[in-house]
């Protein structure tokens, strides 16, 4: 059985793929989306990563779609305490930014969807700097002293922002971040290493890493003159054009042959090998794009592999 990892400074035990919710109530319907969650805690895996906003952009959601769908299928299968559920705040579109106020009647709204008393893993979706880090704080500790959210958490928030806010629950002991959730994967690295990266590790924080898979180039099905029918497709497949994308696919490929693994796979044991990474977030639609993703946990490069892979994609 896989080895569970610790979540930084927290009591949180995940899988090393945390499965995205983004795509239940959008290209994922409820029977697909049930499949995808049963097939995914079947192998193991234990993270569902969701967010208030999911799915506002598509015609007709709200946002809520996926918590709901989410929280219909914990209520179905009763294995609400098997499973770590992480949610955002701060872009939903009722919702919006982080005052202390929005904070606690954004939280009590996912509580409601997701069917459950309590939060696992909390996030601030995107940071406001129109709030002092103070107030973020300070309201995201009331939630974890009321027993609604087990741990806190940031996603999309600079290097300053996020010492400054682990420097407040510091000093006032309060429940401090135990975990970020940047944009990071082979292609886009600049982002989080870096001053962000220098910062958690610093802190001690573990890392779930979003978009792992770039919106699906790194899976490996976009190809140059290769046409793909998914939402995604027109952004995925401009990287393949590039001379970058070429030379990271080309290092991909001799590392999947080397292990008879999908391409995938070996682009998610790169990023869980990563400091601080301790599960990328990658989303299957269907079943059949599950097994390459939960593969991660049981494939190990070698530094050669690691090697090959990091100087690829280097920009």
């Amino acid at each position: 059985m896989t080895s569970l990892r610790p979540l930084g400074r927290s009591d949180l035990l995940v899988f090393p793929l945390a499965l995205g919710g983004n795509v239940f109530g959008w290209s994922a319907d409820r029977d697909q989306s049930f499949a995808v969650l049963d097939a995914y805690t079947a192998a193991g895996g234990n993270v569902v990563d969701t967010a208030d906003a999911y799915s506002a952009w598509v015609e007709g959601n709200q946002g809520g779609e996926s918590e709901t769908l989410i929280g219909e299928w914990l209520t179905a299968r009763g294995n609400r305490s098997d499973v770590v559920i992480a949610t955002k705040v701060g872009a939903h579109p009722q919702y919006k930014g982080l005052s202390a106020t929005t904070i606690k009647a954004a939280a009590e709204e996912s509580l409601r969807r997701l069917g459950t008393d309590y939060i696992d893993l909390y996030y601030t979706h995107f940071d406001d700097p129109t709030v002092p880090v103070e107030e973020i704080v300070t309201a995201l500790d009331q939630l974890v002293r009321d027993g609604k959210v087990r741990a806190v958490a940031a996603s999309n928030i600079s290097s300053e922002r996020l010492q400054a806010s682990l420097d407040f629950a510091e000093a006032e002991g309060l429940a401090r971040y135990v975990a970020l959730q940047p944009h990071y994967n082979l292609l886009s690295r600049d982002t989080y290493e870096g001053e962000l990266l220098a910062t958690a590790e610093r802190a001690g924080l573990a890392s779930l890493p979003y978009y792992a898979l770039a919106s699906g180039f790194l899976t490996g099905k976009y190809r140059p003159g290769r046409t793909v029918d998914s939402v995604r497709a027109h952004g995925a497949a401009a990287h393949a054009e590039s001379e970058r994308g070429r030379r990271i696919l080309a290092a991909l490929d001799t590392v999947a042959q080397a292990h008879e693994a999908e391409v995938a796979t070996v682009a998610l044991a790169w990023l869980a090998s990563r400091p601080t990474v301790a599960a990328p977030i990658a989303s299957a639609r269907t079943v059949e794009q599950l097994p390459a993703l939960v593969a991660v946990a049981d494939l190990r490069l070698t530094s050669a592999e690691l090697t090959l892979l990091t100087e690829a994609s280097a920009s």
